[in-house]
C-alpha cells in the first residue's frame, strides 16, 4: 500500500489549498488516516485526522481552518486549507493505521507514510 500526496505549492497568506493524498490500493490498514506537517529544524506535528467513522480532529493551531475528509470509493484523502499563515509552511504528510483505541495526534501510532508535499505560505 502506497500513499502519494499532492497539491501543495506556494500561496499568499489568506489564500487556500487543497491537498490531496491517493492510497494506492483499498486496505483495511488506512482505516484511520492523518495529516502531519514537518518544517524545517521541527518536529513532525499533528494537522488533522479521521477515523473510519469520520470522526474528525484537530489541533487548535488549524481548527476552523483546516478540514480533513476521505473519499472511501476514490481511495484518496483530502486536506482543505484555508486562511493559511506564513506559519503554515511545511512539508505535509499523509498517514495511515489500522491500530484501534490509539491517539491519532501521534505519528508514531500511525504505520503508513506518504513522501510529503510542500506548502508554502509568502506573507
Amino acid at each position: 500500500v502506497q500513499l502519494v500526496e499532492s497539491g501543495g505549492g506556494l500561496v499568499q497568506a489568506g489564500g487556500s489549498l487543497r491537498l490531496s493524498c491517493t492510497v494506492s490500493t483499498e486496505s483495511s490498514r488506512t482505516k484511520h488516516m492523518g495529516w502531519f506537517r514537518q518544517a524545517p529544524g521541527k518536529q513532525r506535528e499533528f494537522v488533522a485526522a479521521i477515523t473510519e467513522t469520520r470522526k474528525t480532529y484537530y489541533p487548535d493551531s488549524v481548527k476552523g481552518r483546516f478540514t480533513i475528509s476521505r473519499d472511501n470509493a476514490e481511495n484518496t484523502l483530502y486536506l482543505q486549507m484555508n486562511r493559511l499563515k506564513p506559519e503554515d509552511t511545511a512539508v505535509y504528510y499523509c498517514a495511515a493505521t489500522d491500530l484501534p483505541g490509539i491517539n491519532l495526534g501521534i505519528p508514531e501510532n500511525y504505520q503508513l507514510w506518504g513522501q510529503g508535499t510542500q506548502v508554502t505560505v509568502s506573507s
